[in-house]
């Protein structure tokens, strides 16, 4: 025999107790423009209540609990949005690659090379690296004059963060945009 079973919604869990959740008899009531006053929390809710606003728990782990009268739904309304502002303002760090082999030539690394320029002048940082394929790997030497030439050349758009290092089959240059 199957039963009936509802969808259970997904309820947010509240930040802060509100009106009846509140467990303390006492708390200290902070208004705007007053200075904080100890009440029993029957009186302070009815205060809430007047104003048809919610009595909220801000600071539960004072002795007694600090409570403020306010609208709750427009309080966390105006907390996303905040926090939604900040997520905004927060820069985007972009990496762009560009891949050599170590005998590139040099309209192949001149193409490369604008592209990096644009890429640093758009503000994001340049991952430049030689990829040594099979027995091209004793060809390091070349691959590293490739990277400091390619890092000499961006000189005035970027800032070297990491002089070529050779990881495993690959030797990384890593150049930052001097635009902020």
């Amino acid at each position: 025999m199957r039963r009936n079973v509802r969808p259970v919604r997904r309820v947010e869990e509240a930040q802060h107790r509100i009106n009846d959740k509140i467990t303390s008899a006492e708390i200290r009531l902070v208004i705007d423009g007053q200075e904080p006053q100890v009440m029993k929390l029957t009186a302070a809710l009815a205060l809430a209540d007047q104003q048809e606003l919610d009595l909220v728990e801000i600071s539960p782990k004072a002795v007694p609990p600090v409570c403020k009268i306010m609208d709750y739904t427009k309080f966390m309304y105006t907390q996303k949005r905040k926090q939604k502002e900040l997520k905004a303002k927060q820069s985007k760090i972009v990496v762009k690659e560009i891949r050599f082999g170590p005998n590139t030539d040099d309209h192949d690394f001149n193409f490369k090379l604008a592209h990096a320029r644009k890429f640093l002048e758009e503000g994001s940082k340049v991952k430049a690296y030689v990829f040594f394929r099979g027995r091209t790997i004793v060809f390091k030497d070349r691959g590293e004059i490739l990277l400091l030439k390619f890092a000499q050349e961006l000189a005035e758009v970027g800032i070297v963060e990491q002089l070529p290092k050779l990881e495993g089959k690959k030797m990384i240059l890593m150049i930052n945009s001097k635009k902020k």
